[in-house]
């Protein structure tokens, strides 16, 4: 079969997918109501960052053989018209990196903190899903601005990671039974900022450890995405908001891109930086071939991944 090509007119480009992103906000655009985004429906190209590589070139800012930062999402071929594509230098690091810890979810972390959690050093920063792409970055930036990072996982190679190979200064494995417990231990001094990437049990033994005037960048409720009803069962919101006024929390929600204008130049220096100071560290998790996507992607859900999902297309 022949490739699709950029039109007769100037301005366009044909790109080869080389790595497609795997993140959890994709599930709010499959849903109802008040998705992140424009709603994905039956039959559409699924959204999603991706690598690409320009195979033709009819635009007078790009060449054969560039490699771009796209939204051209789960397909292996797009046709572009320049709109969007940010260049990625392979020199300065894998070039999958541009999806992990030097793209979206690094910069989440990171305007999450500048902007809400605001960790002074001496602090305790705290944060689930610590082994994955956003929770790795929250605690190591926490720990470059002199916070004390705690994370939540499961797993004893991720709990390992966590500590050993990212340099938290503490771990708790959320599986266990004694979880609130272990939490409360590893937090002597309560908690100050909680970065919320998940929801459920981890939040209910968040809650009572809180100090005053704690913040909480809310980024997700990765343990809710799937529930059938966000109603039902015993309503315990006027327990949580007595909780959050009698400590004087600020909770604030965000989605990375209010910040991403005037902030992202900031992030991609100061973040390039400690990667090549190894200040900064990652661990992708990586899949062969779009048709493994779903099934990936349902993993990622379940917590299931280690590190950041990426789908590798063809070489890569």
């Amino acid at each position: 079969m022949p490739l699709p090509g950029p039109g007769e007119g100037e301005g366009e480009v044909l790109l080869e997918t080389a790595f497609l992103s795997l993140d959890p906000y994709l599930r709010g655009l499959m849903s109802e109501p008040r998705p992140y985004g424009d709603r994905i429906g039956i039959g559409e190209v699924l959204a999603g960052e991706v690598v690409a590589r320009v195979r033709q070139s009819r635009h007078p800012d790009w060449r054969e053989g560039d490699t771009v930062l796209s939204h051209s999402g789960w397909q292996r071929f797009a046709i572009s018209d320049g709109t969007g594509l940010s260049r990625i230098d392979p020199a300065i690091a894998p070039v999958s990196a541009a999806l992990g810890v030097l793209g979206m979810p690094g910069f989440t972390a990171y305007a999450g903190l500048r902007n809400i959690g605001r960790p002074r050093p001496g602090e305790t920063v705290v944060v689930a899903a610590a082994s994955g792409a956003v929770g790795s970055a929250v605690g190591q930036i926490a720990r470059i601005g002199g916070a004390r990072a705690v994370g939540i996982t499961t797993g004893r190679d991720k709990l390992a990671y966590v500590k050993d190979e990212l340099g938290f200064d503490a771990v708790v494995d959320h599986a266990a039974p004694d979880f609130a417990e272990a939490l409360a231990r590893a937090c002597p001094d309560g908690i100050d900022v909680y970065f919320e990437l998940i929801g459920g049990k981890v939040w209910d033994a968040v809650l009572p450890l809180l100090n005053p005037y704690a913040r909480i960048p809310l980024c997700g409720q990765t343990a809710h995405y799937n529930d059938a009803s966000r109603g039902g069962g015993a309503d315990r919101l006027p327990g949580t908001m007595h909780e959050l006024l009698y400590r004087s929390v600020t909770v604030r929600g965000f989605i990375q891109t209010e910040f991403a204008e005037a902030q992202r130049p900031d992030f991609l220096r100061e973040a390039t930086a400690w990667v090549a100071e190894g200040r900064l560290r990652w661990r992708e998790d990586v899949v062969q071939g779009l048709e493994k996507a779903p099934e990936a992607f349902i993993g990622l859900l379940e917590g299931g991944n280690f590190g950041k999902p990426v789908v590798r297309l063809g070489e890569g």
